[in-house]
């Protein structure tokens, strides 16, 4: 199969995605005329949030403008592999609007919250408490598979980590804001995936 089918389907589906993450971020701060103060979360974590972030979104531009600069971290993966990337990557856009659109101003680029969110319970908010890190980091993974490459495919799964390790901070910040209600809601809901029980 033609490399450049897998690059302009991955260019695709990313961008779209970023997109979405974009104009919704974006509005949440037009809507409320506040902007999350980043020291919430602390100077060392933002540090590595900032850095990771570069190698994160750094690494599939680098892929898309020319896979060989990124050959040193091919997997060798078969075709059908990465077609299944394609289908999960596809599955995460549709995922990535209904999040940020079920949220609406309350996203924020830190573990604070708005002074005006409410609590989303809806969407997919209404099975999981955080998909936004679920969805987010299956769009990165799903697009390691589309490029055959481990190294990006790692960053997502790291990315997810670093989520998964921030993810108390927010939740104790939900808690003192929402208290009760919120305490209920996280007997009701899974953190990354729908409960099954």
């Amino acid at each position: 199969m033609n490399e450049n089918i897998f690059r302009i389907l991955a260019a695709l589906i990313l961008f779209t995605g970023i997109g979405i993450s974009s104009y919704f971020r974006r509005k949440a701060d037009r809507d409320t005329g506040e902007k999350i103060s980043r020291k919430v979360d602390g100077s060392v974590t933002m540090t590595v949030i900032k850095i990771g972030g570069l190698i994160l979104w750094l690494s599939p531009l680098v892929y898309l403008i020319n896979p060989s600069w990124m050959a040193w971290s091919k997997i060798g993966l078969p075709e059908w592999v990465r077609w299944l990337g394609v289908g999960i990557g596809i599955l995460c856009v549709p995922g990535i609007y209904w999040l940020f659109s079920s949220i609406g101003s309350g996203i924020s680029p830190t573990s604070g919250t708005r002074q005006q969110h409410v609590l989303s319970t809806k969407g997919p908010y209404k099975w999981i408490r955080h998909p936004l890190y679920t969805f987010g980091s299956s769009l990165i993974i799903s697009f390691g598979m589309m490029a055959d490459n481990w190294f990006i495919a790692v960053l997502g799964i790291l990315a997810f980590i670093g989520m998964a390790m921030r993810t108390p901070k927010e939740e104790a910040n939900l808690i003192e804001k929402f208290g009760d209600e919120y305490r209920e809601y996280m007997k009701r809901t899974g953190r990354y995936l729908p409960k099954l029980f």
